[in-house]
């Protein structure tokens, strides 16, 4: 009975220090890739701020009344083309985490709506096509962080902070589903389409904002742990 209790004691205690090992390296990958989440939030606050608010001729802002589709749109793909750059580089930057096709799913959807908004601003763009690519942007994103919130057990904020935020990601995401298959009874206007818009990349700004810069602190606060453990002995005058 000892000797199975023991065994029993020594694989819990396997199986915790796995799950510390690959709370560590989840730390340490996002940690290097953080300046790429920010500014992608960063790129995203742009975005948010182009959708609510629109420059009058003498130069000063106003929230949107009206819609000039050509450069307006053009301005819009190229904030959000860099947006996907940075998501689809730190995905790529990251390949011993394996949800880091994630990030990339959230920034091809990105640079795909920025190529489109681009290049194909004087053409007629379908609500749907739109709807979707921010679907599956706000699933990526919001699937990351609900998958790096569980890993994350001994940052207990964090964690929380990281569930919310991928829960309210993947509402974004039903939401726009609805609107995209009509199954939502809201009055619909190239304004209001530009509300919804810049509702969720404001909500994205303050999620990837949120992500990189936490993961950040979290990456210092472990290399200072690590700098202050004393050096290991010689192994030759262990007793």
């Amino acid at each position: 009975m000892t000797r199975c209790y023991d065994y029993g004691r020594a694989l819990n205690a396997l199986g915790e220090d796995r799950r510390e090992i690959r709370e560590v390296d989840l730390i340490q990958t996002l940690s290097k890739n953080w300046w790429l989440l920010a500014l992608a939030g960063v790129f995203d606050a742009m975005l948010s701020a182009m959708n609510f608010f629109m420059q009058r001729p003498d130069g000063t802002l106003t929230l949107r009344t009206t819609v000039r589709y050509g450069g307006t749109l053009e301005q819009m793909g190229m904030l959000a083309l860099a947006a996907g750059v940075c998501m689809i580089a730190a995905g790529i930057w990251s390949p011993r985490e394996g949800r880091s096709w994630l990030l990339m799913l959230n920034g091809l959807a990105c640079g795909a709506l920025g190529l489109i908004f681009a290049f194909w601003a004087n053409r007629p763009i379908a609500f749907r096509t739109i709807a979707l690519l921010i679907v599956a942007m706000a699933i990526g994103i919001g699937t990351y962080e609900l998958t790096t919130a569980q890993a994350l057990r001994h940052h207990v904020m964090a964690k929380w902070l990281l569930g919310t935020a991928g829960a309210v990601s993947v509402g974004f995401a039903l939401v726009f589903v609805a609107l995209a298959f009509r199954q939502m009874n809201v009055a619909r206007s190239p304004l209001t389409d530009f509300l919804w818009f810049g509702s969720y990349y404001g909500f994205s700004a303050i999620c990837k904002l949120g992500l990189g810069l936490r993961v950040h602190s979290l990456g210092l606060s472990q290399s200072e742990q690590w700098d202050a453990l004393p050096p290991l002995g010689n192994p030759k005058h262990a007793h």
